[in-house]
């Protein structure tokens, strides 16, 4: 069993496929039309164009608004990607404009930080040690 393809809800599919592909550098894998407005968008990391598909789902289910403010209050992210050295991606989304929530933290072996994705959501970065 593998994991294929994940969602993550978005407000609005343009704006996150170009948060997502220009600021995070993950790359388009698929883009279809879906009625008039929503289309089934799936971004991919570079390194893995085969690997895993991320979903930009259209959050228009009315359970999404209150699912993803809860979470965000609470400060819990609703995905983590994981990056080579989370300081020097902190560093350099920064520099993009990234609004960060959690600065860098050394969490035993692993150190994460949390970011605000600009669509709605908590995203959480994590690297360990190799």
């Amino acid at each position: 069993m593998k994991i294929r393809l994940t969602s993550i809800f978005v407000d609005d599919q343009a704006e996150a496929l170009r948060f997502y592909t220009e600021i995070l550098g993950f790359v388009k894998k698929h883009d279809v039309p879906l009625g008039e407005k929503d289309r089934w968008l799936t971004v991919v990391s570079p390194d893995e164009p085969g690997g895993t598909e991320l979903l930009l789902e259209p959050a228009g289910h009315p359970a999404v608004r209150p699912y993803r403010d809860t979470l965000t209050k609470d400060g819990i992210p609703l995905a983590q990607f994981a990056v080579d050295d989370v300081h020097a991606e902190y560093e350099r989304l920064r520099g993009l404009g990234v609004r960060f929530t959690q600065e860098p933290v050394g969490m035993g072996p692993v150190t994460t930080a949390v970011f605000d994705d600009t669509c709605g959501n908590l995203i959480q970065i994590a690297s360990q040690p190799q």
